[in-house]
């Protein structure tokens, strides 16, 4: 095979904050999408570091207006034609929102995942909300497929989950407030030995579970999930089935995590390249 003809890896973007642990955020997302083989590009929002003098909460700064319009400016100009599948994390204001909505107007997209980060800790309450409501009115309308977290679906959906069921119904929800397909994540904040998930597209309803694996919630999980659903999509999977190669993703991830002097424990993305040749 020469050059020439050697296949070419999908490209895939993720507009995030950078999290200086290596556990979440870009970081996550660009070491998800090496894992599963696409050509990963990432546009800073922020900065974030934990901060271990106050109880490990954020430490939160973000990246200038101009200079988040500067990178997407040139990775949509260096791949025009040949980038149509983003990942959305951190945004962190209603400024970088507007920045990134108008970036993403600016051409068509066919896959547009949104990890719903609704509140960062350490950003002060009146900031956070607004970000939350502006991220509601400006970024949900254009995604194709939602991921939000237990805190983040009964933000969105305005009901409380206790129950399978009641994510199931908030999944529903936020279909039709959105359109787009949902995973909603329980994880390990629903009672049971499994973590479970529920995908809905406005036609298929799906439960996805696997045993958990603890009962503390992992550094980067979700961060990775929505990263490989986005990888998967832009290969060619269908929604459905980017959800399903993204919870077995995880779930190895999570089984592999890493330890550090940090209160949690963070995935690591080569958790499942690791137990296939182990």
């Amino acid at each position: 095979m020469s050059f020439e003809t050697a296949p070419r890896p999908a490209i895939t973007l993720t507009i995030a904050g950078s999290e200086a642990t290596g556990g979440a955020g870009a970081q996550a997302d660009l070491k998800t999408f090496q894992e599963l083989g696409v050509y990963g590009i990432t546009a800073l929002t922020c900065i974030v570091s934990f901060d271990p003098k106050d109880n490990w909460n954020h430490r939160f700064v973000p990246v200038d207006a101009g200079v988040i319009a500067d990178q997407l400016e040139a990775i949509q100009t260096c791949y025009a034609g040949s980038l149509d599948t983003v990942k959305i994390g951190m945004l962190g204001s209603p400024t970088t929102i507007s920045t990134v909505r108008s970036a993403l107007q600016n051409q068509d997209w066919k896959n547009v995942v949104l990890d719903p980060v609704l509140i960062c800790k350490g950003q002060e309450p009146g900031h956070a909300l607004d970000t939350d409501q502006a991220l509601k009115a400006e970024i949900l309308p254009l995604a194709t497929f939602v991921t939000p977290n237990h805190f983040e679906a009964e933000s969105l959906s305005g009901i409380t989950i206790t129950s399978v069921e009641d994510l199931t119904e908030a999944a529903r929800i936020i279909h039709e407030i959105s359109g787009a397909a949902v995973l909603a994540k329980g994880g390990v904040r629903i009672a049971g030995p499994d973590a479970v998930d529920v995908y809905y597209d406005g036609t298929v309803t799906e439960i996805l579970s696997a045993p958990k694996v603890g009962e503390v919630a992992v550094s980067g999980a979700g961060c990775s999930l929505a990263a490989a659903i986005t990888a998967e999509l832009a290969k060619g999977a269908t929604p459905l089935e980017a959800a399903r190669t993204a919870k077995a993703f995880v779930t190895a991830g999570i089984a592999a995590r890493v330890s550090s002097n940090a209160p949690f424990d963070a995935l690591w993305q080569g958790g499942a390249r690791a137990a296939v040749s182990a």
